[in-house]
């Protein structure tokens, strides 16, 4: 069984939880993502809702090794093994923890906006979090409560393996876990929408679970946007689509796959439900029938899929009357480009996913004047080294953007997320307003734009597009 998203989750971990309602409890959710999941159960609890910000103090060599925990108040959790084994000295320790301290203290300030925690000495403490994999900061949580003096400490999860959730048992009071493989995997195939959650988000949960409930609020039950199947005359021939067009949607983004996928790419069908939540319409295409996929030339015939994308890209404009984006993944990314290119192409934005630009004309990239976004993984460094050699031929607005910790199917947890997160802002500001011809040429060389402050890291460089 898969969630929804966080907040879907958290309405049924209340449901598991409701023995608790009426008692003394305060719920505490991880940051970030666990947050938006606490809040439905502090809601259906009608308990006050905090954050349990920990920092876990990593041996200086290697930092993924915890000799142990803080959390707010002075609380110090330690682990006395690591410490015989590592030999850490109490200067390296304080160092450590010293530097773990400031961040703490400005992630408390930035969530709580100097407002009291919530005391939880004697009471029964929920800590929750959107899911586990090793456990490791699960379990300093419900240290760090304990220190503080909690009466009980419950540890509430959608989801976690199996043997996580027993050895948790030996620090939580109980363990309420709704789903317990003996292989999870990663968190994020447990939902649907695991979009990354911003801090933002965290802070607006608190307060809106910081004041007094209205005496009635209608249900919630999301309804999923009407999509269609469409055949587009191309070239001689009929291709494939799934169109979705929210009402007043500004524009629509047409999606071109990479080699080896289609229109029923799980990668593709997540991002454009990200781009339909933000009020933009997508249109999922095949640019080749089934019969000429099998020839893996037609693949990378980067001319062929731009000629379809063109008479899609018009189709789309003349059945919808709205401006018209695209979206290309590996060798789609150089058909979009492409196509931009072409005379009489009314392309207004462009995003690249792990896309191959560099498979399009040395003519045609200096020829698009869609603001283009190249999304690229810091463990893709063949791909980005070939994304910045073609940007460098650009003319219009572009910006790379490096996804820490991806690699080129953005198959790592939250990287795909933060991806669709990048796409569907560049398409809200660009399409929000009208283009006036090519702005000034930006530089994406070495000013390339990198998401969440990651840097490109050196990995084995891919051989070329794979499946998208």
């Amino acid at each position: 069984m898969r969630f929804d998203d966080r907040r879907s989750a958290g309405r049924q971990l209340a449901r598991h939880l409701a023995f608790l309602r009426g008692r003394d409890v305060v719920v505490l959710g991880l940051p970030r993502g666990g947050v938006p999941v606490a809040y439905e159960v502090a809601t259906a609890l009608d308990a006050p809702l905090d954050v349990l910000v920990v920092r876990k103090l990593g041996v200086p060599w290697q930092p993924e090794l915890g000799f142990g925990a803080i959390g707010e108040n002075g609380v110090r959790v330690l682990n006395a093994d690591v410490l015989d084994s590592t030999r850490l000295s109490p200067a390296e320790q304080a160092t450590v923890e010293q530097a773990e301290r400031t961040e703490l203290a400005r992630r408390l300030r930035l969530y709580r906006h100097e407002r009291t925690p919530v005391p939880v000495a004697g009471r029964t403490a929920v800590i929750v979090d959107d899911g586990l994999a090793t456990g490791a900061t699960a379990e300093t949580a419900c240290r760090v409560v304990r220190q503080q003096g909690a009466a009980q400490v419950v540890l509430a999860v959608p989801v976690g393996p199996a043997s996580v959730g027993a050895r948790l048992r030996e620090v939580a009071d109980q363990v309420i876990c709704l789903h317990a493989p003996q292989f999870l995997g990663t968190v994020g195939a447990w939902y649907h929408d695991f979009t990354q959650t911003t801090d933002a988000e965290v802070t607006g949960l608190l307060a809106r679970a910081g004041q007094p409930a209205p005496v009635s609020r209608p249900p919630v039950a999301p309804h999923p946007l009407p999509d269609r199947e469409v055949r587009i005359p191309a070239a001689g021939v009929r291709l494939g689509g799934r169109l979705v067009v929210p009402d007043r949607a500004p524009a629509v983004v047409a999606f071109a796959h990479g080699s080896g996928s289609s229109r029923h790419s799980p990668r593709n069908r997540y991002v454009a439900d990200v781009l339909n939540r933000a009020g933009l319409g997508t249109l999922l295409l095949d640019l080749l029938t089934g019969d000429e996929e099998h020839d893996r030339a037609n693949v990378f015939d980067v001319l062929l899929l731009a000629r379809r994308l063109h008479a899609a890209a018009l189709w789309l404009r003349r059945e919808t009357g709205l401006p018209v984006a695209c979206f290309g993944a590996s060798t789609g990314a150089a058909a979009a480009l492409e196509a931009a290119a072409a005379p009489g192409a009314d392309i207004h934005a462009i995003v690249s996913r792990g896309g191959r630009p560099d498979l399009a004309s040395p003519t045609a990239l200096t020829r698009v004047t869609a603001p283009t976004l190249l999304i690229v993984g810091s463990l893709d460094t063949h791909v980005l080294s070939l994304n910045r050699l073609a940007a460098d031929r650009m003319n219009c607005e572009h910006r790379i953007a490096v996804v820490p910790g991806a690699t080129h199917l953005f198959t790592e947890p939250g990287t795909l997320a933060t991806a669709a997160q990048l796409a569907r802002d560049w398409f809200t500001s660009r399409l929000a307003r009208p283009t006036a011809g090519p702005p000034p040429r930006r530089s994406a060389r070495r000013g390339a734009g990198t998401a969440a402050g990651g840097a490109a890291r050196p990995s084995t460089p891919g051989a070329g597009p794979s499946p998208n």
